[in-house]
């Protein structure tokens, strides 16, 4: 396998540990991102001796720039727009912000080794190029990066899920406001592993507009997916369905058939291992009592 990365003498790697996964950066001339990059202060070790991943910020004149890249997807999240292709055989990506390219990556087949460039806004660059890759590199880990709230009560974590505009966000802070000892872990991009002792969810360094940025795990006690209704109802979800509604909402490049078949199988275990419940709802308290009341005293 040929080596994206090129470890100069006297550059530092400063090393993350997020959901029991290590992964390694440098930033060769733009030490003073390390400085911004804040949210991930929580995550920090001191070394690990394997990482899943690699990641080096290079120079413009430093990114490889030998074969032409070829556009294979544009996703558009609210203004944040991930474009995936290939540079000649290489997985290549761009990371653009309303329009404006703020950094761009290219990685070896196996997401282990990354080189981005910085344009514009270098901290939301090099933030969506961890993200992306730690996705990517740990898919076949029994791990899931999900678009998801997350609250924590009585030592268990429950996840919301749903199209954006659906309201997890303004669930959990239902929670948070009238369910008494709920906290929030995460609420844009927790991850959920499956451990020996089953699924756990973990908080991130990756939260969305909402900062919070907290290296804690809870067994993953249930999972709701939200939509909008003018009456609050819940129902089970079970089999196809379970599964169904969990494969929208995690984070991986699916026509890459290796990626695709690593989440397969934890979306497949996941539907059968956690509660998975469909709630239809408004935005009131009562939302949330009926939710914490079928959620938290189910068995599997």
């Amino acid at each position: 396998m040929f080596s994206l990365i090129r470890t100069f003498v006297g550059e530092m790697k400063q090393y993350y540990l997020v959901a029991g996964h290590a992964f390694s950066v440098e930033m060769g001339e733009n030490e003073h991102v390390l400085n911004e990059m804040t949210q991930y202060s929580p995550f920090a070790i001191e070394a690990a001796d394997d990482v899943v991943f690699h990641l080096r910020v290079v120079d413009n004149d430093q990114f490889p720039a030998d074969s032409e890249v070829t556009i294979e997807i544009n996703q558009d999240d609210d203004g944040s727009q991930i474009v995936a292709g290939r540079m000649g055989s290489r997985p290549y990506f761009e990371f653009q912000l309303w329009g404006k390219r703020s950094a761009r990556m290219v990685t070896d087949a196996d997401y282990r080794e990354a080189v981005v460039t910085l344009d514009s806004n270098p901290l939301f660059g090099v933030n969506n190029a961890l993200m992306v890759m730690y996705a990517l590199s740990t898919a076949n880990s029994q791990t899931a990066l999900f678009h998801s709230s997350v609250v924590s009560n009585g030592g268990r974590g429950y996840m919301f899920l749903g199209k954006s505009g659906t309201g997890k966000s303004t669930h959990s802070s239902l929670w948070l406001r009238y369910i008494d000892g709920s906290q929030l872990v995460n609420d844009d991009n927790p991850v959920v592993r499956r451990t020996a002792d089953g699924f756990r969810v973990y908080g991130s360094p990756w939260s969305g507009k909402t900062p919070c940025y907290r290296n804690v795990s809870y067994p993953l006690g249930g999972i709701v997916l939200l939509s909008q209704a003018p009456y609050n109802a819940i129902h089970r979800l079970r089999g196809l369905q379970a599964y169904a509604a969990l494969v929208p909402s995690i984070s991986g490049k699916r026509w890459d058939s290796h990626i695709a078949e690593g989440l397969h199988q934890t979306e497949n275990m996941m539907a059968g291992e956690v509660p998975v419940w469909h709630l239809e709802c408004l935005p009131d308290e009562a939302a949330a009592q009926t939710s914490y009341a079928a959620i938290t005293n189910c068995a599997l």
